[in-house]
């Protein structure tokens, strides 16, 4: 499994959403609270962010641990979107370790990160893939079957989940302007805050504000507020 976050409003410094927080991706990436398989999200990270003015978003991803890359850390304060889609890599046993199998995965336009696993085999050959991991395939997959509206994705996820019943299907969606959550298998929680909202595999702080989706729901992020609805298999 691996361990991700969304956010939608206000600017932020990538440094104060993914390296900062008490609980944040940084430490969930060797110490997370809530992950119930797995111990370590050691088999690299990714950032994406979208720029206003700019139609693809921006993506840095590694193979490394987050924790390893003093890089990263040096430039994270300096980089702010209000717009950010981040992720913490545990590789599905036999997967590829290289960063282009970190999430987010991209059509261009979304950002896409998948917490979980799921069977290959009853998906689609696509041409598109940015990998031949598991979490990848699935991404071109959801991308192509289309994200504009996050129903759309729910329907996408129904017939996955339909095709490979053990799926765990955890996914995090962002278009720059509207964050789509599926919660399916592993915890998923949500914090409104004054400037915005963040979206996130397990909370980066105790503030009691975090609010948890349950289980097979699709959660929704626009300007207007945050929707959650059951997604009925």
């Amino acid at each position: 499994m691996c361990r991700h976050l969304a956010w939608l409003g206000g600017p932020r410094s990538i440094a104060s959403l993914v390296l900062e927080p008490s609980h944040g991706l940084l430490r969930q990436s060797y110490q997370p609270r809530r992950q119930q398989r797995g111990l370590l999200n050691a088999d690299g990270w990714g950032v994406g962010f979208h720029v206003p003015g700019q139609q693809q978003p921006v993506r840095w991803r590694s193979a490394r641990p987050l924790w390893g890359d003093a890089s990263f850390a040096s430039v994270a304060p300096v980089l702010s979107s209000g717009a950010v889609l981040a992720a913490v890599r545990s590789a599905t046993e036999g997967m590829p370790m290289d960063e282009s199998a970190a999430a987010p995965f991209t059509d261009g336009r979304t950002l896409l990160s998948h917490n979980g696993r799921v069977d290959r085999s009853v998906l689609p050959l696509r041409h598109d893939v940015e990998s031949v991991c598991d979490s990848a395939v699935l991404a071109a997959h959801v991308l192509a079957a289309g994200t504009a509206t996050a129903e759309a994705v729910g329907r996408t996820v129904l017939e996955v989940a339909r095709l490979d019943p053990t799926a765990t299907l955890n996914l995090l969606l962002h278009d720059g302007t509207r964050v789509t959550a599926v919660s399916w298998g592993d915890p998923l929680s949500y914090l409104v805050e004054p400037d915005g909202v963040a979206v996130a595999s397990e909370p980066w702080d105790d503030d009691p504000r975090w609010v948890d989706v349950p289980d097979h729901h699709l959660l929704e992020v626009t300007s207007a507020g945050v929707t959650v609805t059951s997604l009925e298999s």
